[in-house]
């Protein structure tokens, strides 16, 4: 038993690595290195930005908003119960940007909810959703909306997510972030929109199509990631969710082991949410192909739970047998590493060129498996209990780590 755990462990994040790898070079041969869509039409976008307790962050994030290279969108700010000045500083900001607007809940009741009120006032049949510490691009649009819009294939997208960027680089962890959402993040949508299937949009900068999220019923306001959720539900309902990796988002990440921590089990706990919620599509073969993507969610649950048994077993045995204990794994360990370099070597080329100084802080990757392994299988084991714990009212939020 022990022997298949110690295989499982060693083959699982090798031949991840090595299928995101050549995902990731697929769709850069296939989708990456040809000519944008051309922007054939202009419908109304309206760029929703829900907003907790955002006071110095929310009046740069609509400046950025303010200087988008695209003729015809609005920007709807939602203030969602914030305790602090949040709603004096969109108040004082109308008067400066004609093109936003403003719903002021006096009711912490979520993100989701706010997207949903922002949805109702939004004039636009495309909505934008972006994180209120974010800046994305002021040609963000030029690319997005094309994929809406498209003559040939535009009215089965019912979602398009951008390409999120570090803004904050100046620690250690900042880094290690900047080289992840390269490295791993990027290149598991690239492989996923190779197979076809993009289970996850990014929050921080996502298009919709209004029509499809009226499909789907909108977001599920009693889970604690949005995002995910409504991109189950939209695949569920065989939208098309593609990535769009020159739709740049520059955004803040977390910058103490303690932001890490809470916002990596934000996310694992939605993930687990997701595993509850929608096993029903093993019972339609129409919906086959998120078989897998399924499958291997649950899969990396339980490598996270035997990595972390595998080292507890390697540590009792090092210090009861001695060092040679460990010598058998020195091989398997420089030979993951050498996947891991390869993958980051190969994500980076293919991110540098929408981040010039990328190369700048590679060297820092190597840092990843050693900090990322730990972390991954404590946020995994405290948040188990969302895999069998039905949340029984809105998952409301609280302020983020922004960085240092």
């Amino acid at each position: 038993m022990l022997r298949a755990i110690e295989l499982f462990v060693f083959w699982y994040p090798a031949i991840m690595s090595m299928a995101w790898v050549v995902g990731g070079i697929m769709f850069y041969f296939c989708n990456e290195r040809r000519k944008p869509l051309p922007l054939y039409e202009t419908p109304m976008v309206s760029i929703l930005v829900p907003c907790f307790n955002e006071a110095e962050t929310i009046e740069h994030t609509v400046m950025q908003l303010s200087k988008i290279e695209y003729p015809n969108y609005e920007i709807i700010a939602i203030n969602d119960g914030s305790s602090d000045n949040t709603s004096e500083v969109i108040m004082g900001l109308l008067e400066r940007y004609d093109k936003l607007r403003f719903i002021d809940l006096k009711e912490n009741n979520g993100k989701a909810n706010a997207l949903y009120l922002g949805l109702l006032a939004s004039k636009g049949e495309i909505l934008m959703g972006v994180d209120s510490d974010a800046y994305i691009m002021p040609d963000a649009l030029n690319y997005i909306v094309p994929h809406f819009t498209n003559p040939y294939n535009g009215e089965r997208v019912g979602a398009v997510t951008g390409n999120p960027r570090v803004r904050n680089r100046s620690s250690l962890l900042a880094k290690l972030q900047l080289c992840e959402y390269a490295s791993i993040v990027s290149l598991i949508k690239r492989t996923q929109r190779i197979w076809g299937k993009v289970m996850t949009v990014s929050g921080v900068v996502v298009a919709f199509r209004k029509r499809a999220l009226l499909d789907c019923k909108l977001w599920d306001r009693d889970m604690i990631t949005e995002d995910i959720g409504v991109t189950w539900k939209l695949e569920k309902k065989f939208w098309d969710v593609r990535y769009e990796p020159n739709a740049l988002c520059m955004m803040l990440v977390p910058e103490t082991i303690k932001g890490l921590f809470k916002q990596r089990k934000r996310w694992t706990q939605g993930g687990m949410e997701i595993l509850r919620r929608h096993y029903d599509i093993f019972g339609d073969w129409k919906t086959r192909r998120m078989f897998v993507v399924y499958l291997e969610q649950i899969v990396s649950i339980v490598w996270a739970l035997c990595w972390l048994l595998m080292l507890i077993i390697l540590l009792i045995g090092w210090f009861t047998f001695g060092e040679w204990m460990a010598l058998p794994y020195i091989w398997k360990s420089l030979f993951l590493s050498t996947v891991c370099i390869i993958q980051f070597a190969v994500a980076m080329v293919l991110d540098s060129r929408y981040d010039k100084h990328l190369f700048r802080n590679a060297v820092t990757a190597i840092w990843y498996p050693f900090l990322y392994w730990y972390v991954n299988a404590l946020v995994v084991i405290s948040s188990l209990p969302s895999l069998f714990k039905k949340r029984k009212k809105t998952a409301t939020w609280d302020s983020p780590d922004r960085g240092l």
